[in-house]
Formats: structure tokens, sequence, C-alpha cells
């Protein structure tokens, strides 16, 4: 799955990730840090998960943090809330919408 696909993710189809178009084509080139400045903490932590790089984790747990009066005090708990665990490699297709 192509980064641009999955931190654009908005569900799941089967075999099938559905992605939102719009979302994707605005911001696909967009850094994990551009994309916490804009407050999308989801397609940021996904931006992370497709790095695997720590800091980035760092950083998007800290600005999440920052916005929110119930902080949490890991990545683990932030990928509960936010309902991203992993990239699916189980997924072949995208559906654009």
């Amino acid at each position: 799955m192509k980064r641009e696909d999955f931190i654009f993710t908005i569900g799941f189809d089967g075999d099938s990730a559905v992605v939102d178009s719009k979302a994707k084509k605005k911001y696909s080139s967009y850094t994990t840090a551009q994309l916490l400045e804009e407050g999308f903490f989801k397609p940021a932590l996904c931006s992370a998960i497709y790095s695997k790089n720590n800091e980035e984790f760092k950083a998007v747990l800290e600005k999440y943090n920052s916005s929110t009066d119930k902080p949490l005090v890991s990545i683990e708990q932030l990928k509960l809330v936010l309902g991203v665990h992993r990239l699916p490699e189980e997924i072949t297709k995208t559906v654009q919408i």
C-alpha cells in the first residue's frame, strides 16, 4: 500500500482500502510534521506508522497531548484512540471516493 493511500484511508471493504481522494490530492505530499501543523492527527499517525520513525511517533503524541484535556501516556493508547494500529498488509486494492 502506498503511503498516500494509507494516510488517507477512511475505511476498508474486504481487501480494499477506501481512500479520501480529495484529502489525498491536497495533502499527500505533506510530511508528518506538516500534517500535525494542520491538525490531522490520524493521517500524521499513519505517516509515522508507515515510516516507522520513533521521533515522528513522539511528535504525534506530543502534539495530540497538547491539544487535549486528557493526555495519553503512550503511542499504543493513541493508536487505540485513533483506530490505527498497523500498516495492513492484506490490502491489495484501493477505492478512491
